[in-house]
């Protein structure tokens, strides 16, 4: 493995290119995270109109927005991100954009399928082209946020990263605005024709405007640089760094918290408040998305500016935010006000997402600009695998064990969720309409309960975090 060693110069003070193109490919790199976390959202939006037609339990559709979505995610996420040290970053991301937003507008096309004497059913083939867009996602954050650490200095990284991050929920914004209405409208297969075509000409527009910069740009003269690093390169970095392990436990809570209840978020405001798919995406979702959009860049933001005077601020920030947003979501998951439930969801998530500008930060700056992108992608494969693969299908799971409890405490034990759901309800007597008025909603209420009451925890791991970063921090 050769080395070199950086040439004197500014790059660690100004940055690559000019202030206002930094600021445009910034802008292109948030479109891109936007279109990331439209695509991957957008089944949790369609949820009331498409899981009754599918006919699936809760588990099952918290397989489909979870883990199924998340297993090749995680593990192709560490090649590309291995590749992506030495390789021609844009050109990575430009394939990757244009591969996941193929696969998402074929979900739309999830039919029964019927190959000889074989039938598939609608299900697996939607979790079929669900883990295409998750291998094509993969190629989206590690080669971005080594992009971003070559554009911007240590000095303004954390608001560049924030607002960055802020394409997780403006991705959910945009998926609620745009996709709740057509859903009502045309349908939820139309839904996803509607936001996934987009991306391959956002795809284009990427590889024909935004720059390859030199790679370690913004590190100091002098910084040696491996020219071909190894991914037992990070591992052995990484594993001198305390902090970046706590952090990385801080996050993979609240991702396993977040994913889960964003993922049964319509499903929930559907039982419990009647609401459309629409509905809830315009009227509930939307809003909460762009409060916590602005909670994720003002973490970011905030911790800059005390970053002098307070180097932790950035994890402690992470760390109240988490906490704080306890309170906030078990009011909204108790109250029977509508208004009460935006409002607490809204809160909860402002004060709650800055865990992502910090997860960034923290994961870019204790390391080297050879093992960035990799750093990145060894954060995402535990975030991703045990976060997001696992959330969504504890909280459908717990739902399905609750109602099966439910229904049986209350002299229905043969009541199955499918029979609650949609039009079938009508079909069942009267008594078991009441089971279902009953078990229905709550065993879904007391599943978010319970998973929203670990962010604390997380909070918790991202306070131990302040332990080790200071002395960890190479970008200073």
């Amino acid at each position: 493995m050769s080395a070199t060693t950086a040439a004197g110069g500014d790059g660690h003070l100004t940055g690559f290119g000019s202030k206002p193109y930094r600021s445009y490919v910034l802008t292109a790199l948030l479109v891109i995270y936007i279109l990331n976390f439209v695509d991957r959202g957008l089944l949790s939006v369609v949820a009331p109109q498409m899981k009754p037609e599918l006919g699936i339990s809760d588990t099952a559709f918290g397989l489909l927005t979870g883990f199924g979505f998340a297993l090749l995610y995680t593990f192709v996420g560490i090649p590309l991100a291995q590749f992506a040290e030495t390789r021609h970053r844009v050109w990575i991301m430009t394939v990757c954009v244009a591969l996941w937003s193929a696969m998402t507008a074929l979900c739309g096309l999830a039919a029964e399928i019927t190959i000889g004497s074989i039938t598939i059913g609608a299900f697996w083939v939607l979790l079929a082209c669900r883990v295409g867009v998750g291998i094509g996602e993969a190629g989206c954050t590690p080669p971005a946020n080594s992009l971003i650490a070559d554009y911007y200095p240590p000095k303004s990284r954390s608001t560049a990263l924030g607002y960055y991050a802020m394409g997780v929920t403006l991705g959910g914004l945009l998926a609620n605005l745009i996709g709740g209405p057509v859903t009502d409208a045309f349908g939820w297969r139309a839904a996803f024709f509607v936001l996934g075509v987009p991306g391959v000409l956002v795809a284009i527009v990427l590889k024909l405007t935004v720059k390859e910069p030199p790679r370690g740009y913004t590190d100091p003269p002098g910084t040696v640089r491996r020219d071909r690093p190894k991914f037992s390169d990070g591992l052995k970095e990484l594993a001198s760094k305390p902090s970046f392990w706590t952090m990385t436990v801080a996050a993979t809570i609240a991702a396993f918290c977040g994913y889960g209840i964003a993922s049964f978020q319509s499903l929930f405001l559907n039982r419990s408040f009647g609401l459309s798919a629409g509905e809830a995406a315009v009227m509930i979702n939307a809003p909460v998305a762009l409060s916590s959009a602005v909670g994720t860049f003002a973490t970011g933001w905030l911790a800059e500016k005390l970053a002098k005077r307070h180097p932790n601020a950035i994890a402690w920030l992470a760390g109240i935010g988490l906490t704080a947003s306890v309170p906030f979501y078990f009011w909204a998951f108790t109250t029977h006000n509508l208004l009460f439930a935006a409002i607490g969801l809204c809160i909860g998530g402002a004060i709650k997402y800055g865990y992502l500008a910090a997860q960034y930060t923290i994961g870019q700056g204790v390391v080297s600009a050879q093992v960035r992108a990799v750093s990145t992608a060894i954060l995402l494969f535990v975030v991703n695998l045990l976060g997001y693969g696992l959330g969504p299908l504890f909280i459908g799971a717990l739902s399905d064990l609750i109602f099966t409890l439910q229904v049986a405490d209350l002299g229905a034990a043969d009541l199955t969720r499918k029979a609650c759901e949609g039009a079938a309800r009508a079909a069942l007597a009267a008594a078991q309409q009441d089971v279902c008025a009953i078990a229905h909603p709550q065993s879904l209420q007391r599943s978010m309960l319970i998973t929203a009451a670990l962010y604390a925890v997380g909070g918790m791991f991202f306070f131990l975090t302040c332990r080790w970063l200071r002395r960890d921090m190479v970008a200073k």
